[in-house]
């Protein structure tokens, strides 16, 4: 959906005996009135929140999933042979992962894809989130329990909008900069149920400033926050909460540089649930995961595991960088929870941070939310306040749940925001967080932070039994403008007098052997 729909839209309520099925036909004129809240619930649950799967290919998985090979977490793997990725890694990642110009673009160049998936799939849910919020106003409400029901269904819409609304400004705008997010070019930002469409003009929606965009999502997540205090969440983590809304709202704060805000609000989350799995009690666990549906520190998930059959450090596959893997010491449970070394190549895989191999997950590389960044969020706004002592607290407080016979550090106010960073780093990679906050570090105003992202993409002789030719290496330079993805092709055509968000053609920089020369 390109947000191009005729006509007011309507809300049709389909309700089976047997499954959920599709609740919301956006494109009918046919007026078909719920009748209850447990309708709207209905289509809360089939057109709001995303559903989990089975992710056999990263290509496949869902909103998103490009987040995790951009940054500089990962490379390409350089082996004698390739065992997978013909399809997918010159077919599909090429263009996202060396940062190309047109991201569809497959490697010999002689096909493009649809970038528009992200896009769509955000926008269809949001508006389906219009509907069912305007629509609680008249279904019925007769019961104490259906009131109790409309404020819960109605903060979960809010809380969905936010998170919805946040990815598609962090992948289709810059970052929020306070001197320049009210006249920087953000996302349409549609909140009413129905389409507004004027065939006189060219362009239906104007793309609304960053910080337009960035004031909504916290107002959304205020509300998000007053319903689920009204009417709290009953049900597990695949539902939204107050707890998982304050976290997101500190995060936002985070990325606004509001950091009294951010403080607060990750305080507040943390004083009513702070808790915090120790490793120590799956370091020897084989069976043990650090993010899984029995963590005590899961919040919220939704969306599947999109890594699940990815990152082996094998040939033709992608890997975990040695920079990333040389941040943590010998005494962290988390560099060998979270990575293991190949034996057919010798680079370092995903081991036990996720469930790893096809299976059908509840927990998300990308929208999954957890306590472990309260103390991080925490720990950055303390650090940037000048906190250096209460920044400490917070770091130390993880890495006791994290590091073997770990002694509490207190770092200066020269040492702190480093140290958080860098904590960050290592607790959040491959959640879809490194991406972003390396956007937000270029245009911090306490501390801003820059750095060339360089990406070794192996090549493998694909009709000569996939042995190794070389590698191209990329770089993606200071402020590049490939930090912010281009307008989909497909909404540009229908609106077009909105703005693109330029990008660059990219060619390798140098080559590379086996011998690495």
């Amino acid at each position: 959906m390109y947000m191009k729909m005729r006509g007011i839209i309507y809300i049709v309520i389909l309700i089976l005996l047997s499954s959920c099925g599709n609740f919301l036909d956006e494109y009918s004129q046919d007026l078909v009135v719920p009748k209850t809240v447990s309708d709207l619930n209905e289509v809360l649950l089939g057109n709001g929140y995303i559903p989990s799967s089975e992710i056999e290919y990263l290509r496949s998985g869902s909103i998103g999933w490009q987040l995790n090979i951009l940054d500089d977490d990962i490379n390409t793997v350089i082996a004698y042979n390739a065992v997978k990725g013909r399809t997918e890694m010159d077919q599909v990642y090429y263009g996202y992962t060396t940062w190309q110009m047109e991201v569809g673009r497959n490697y010999t160049g002689d096909n493009l894809s649809g970038d528009n998936g992200n896009w769509d799939a955000l926008y269809q849910r949001i508006n389906s989130m219009n509907i069912i919020l305007h629509e609680l106003g008249n279904v019925s409400q007769n019961t104490e329990q259906e009131v109790k029901d409309a404020i819960r269904v109605q903060g979960e819409c809010y809380f969905l909008r936010a998170q919805f609304y946040l990815m598609l400004v962090n992948l289709y705008a810059k970052a929020y900069d306070p001197d320049n997010a009210a006249t920087e070019p953000g996302v349409p930002l549609k909140l009413t149920y129905y389409v507004e469409h004027d065939k006189e003009k060219e362009t239906q929606f104007d793309r609304t400033s960053v910080a337009k965009v960035y004031e909504q999502i916290v107002k959304d997540l205020k509300e998000a926050v007053r319903c689920f205090t009204e009417s709290p969440q009953t049900k597990s983590f695949y539902r939204a909460s107050e707890d998982a809304a304050l976290l997101l709202l500190s995060r936002v704060y985070l990325y606004m540089q509001d950091w009294e805000n951010a403080k607060s609000t990750a305080e507040k989350l943390l004083a009513q649930n702070g808790a915090l799995l120790d490793y120590s009690s799956i370091a020897e666990n084989t069976d043990g995961y650090a993010i899984s549906e029995k963590s005590p520190e899961l919040l919220f998930s939704q969306g599947p595991l999109n890594l699940q059959c990815e990152f082996s450090g094998s040939g033709g596959d992608f890997c975990v960088s040695n920079d990333l893997y040389k941040l943590y010491d010998e005494n962290d449970y988390r560099q060998t929870i979270y990575f293991t070394r190949s034996t057919q190549s010798d680079s370092l895989g995903l081991n036990r941070k996720y469930q790893m191999g096809k299976h059908r997950s509840y927990v998300s590389d990308i929208f999954t939310l957890r306590t472990a960044e309260g103390y991080l969020n925490a720990a950055e706004a303390c650090a940037m306040l000048g906190d250096a002592g209460a920044a400490s607290g917070w770091l130390n407080r993880l890495r006791g749940k994290r590091i073997k016979d770990y002694e509490d550090v207190v770092y200066t106010a020269d040492e702190i925001i480093e140290q958080v960073r860098v904590e960050r780093r290592k607790e959040l990679c491959l959640e879809g967080h490194r991406w972003l906050d390396l956007r937000r570090y270029a245009v911090c105003k306490k501390s801003p932070f820059k750095k060339i992202i360089e990406r070794v993409y192996a090549l493998y002789d694909w009709d000569g039994r996939s042995v190794f030719k070389y590698a191209e290496v990329y770089q993606l330079n200071v402020d590049d403008p490939a930090y912010v993805f281009a307008i989909p092709k497909a909404v540009l055509e229908f609106d077009k007098d909105m703005p693109d968000n330029i990008r660059e053609d990219r060619e390798y920089v140098r080559l590379m052997y086996r011998n690495n020369e």
